[in-house]
């Protein structure tokens, strides 16, 4: 066992200093995400298509490429994470969050409408000087 930990010694120390630096990332741009939400985002119980479907079809393409590859990225992270140090579990739901995947909007909606979560976001929102989710 300890020679097989002196083997890998520099891969745990990347991995290690990876998740640092996810969980550095996560904690900081969580209150920033969170008041970016529209106040009204929860309220449809299906969600509103974005002006991006129909223009600039090329950047959306690219965007949404981008965002399913960090989201893919995170929640391999937040699995690591779970043997490793960090916050496994928030990052594999800041993941989860980024993928898209078939009802995955109606997941969000039951998440946020959970009480204790609700009002964890609608704390983070008066921090950030925004009115609360409806």
């Amino acid at each position: 066992m300890i020679e097989l930990l002196e083997a890998n010694q520099q891969l745990l120390m990347w991995m290690g200093l990876g998740s640092l630096g996810v969980f550095t990332v996560s904690l900081l741009s969580l209150p920033w995400l969170v008041a970016q939400i529209p106040e009204d985002y929860f309220v449809p119980k299906k969600r509103r298509p974005t002006q991006w479907k129909t223009r600039r079809p090329v950047i959306r393409l690219a965007t949404l490429i981008s965002k399913n590859l960090l989201g893919y990225i995170l929640l391999l992270g937040g699995i690591m994470m779970l043997f490793l140090p960090g916050q496994g579990i928030l990052t594999m739901v800041a993941g989860a969050l980024l993928i898209d995947y078939p009802g995955k909007f109606a997941l969000e909606r039951k998440i946020a409408n959970t009480p204790a979560i609700f009002k964890g976001l609608n704390w983070l929102r008066a921090k950030a000087n925004k009115p609360p989710l409806r």
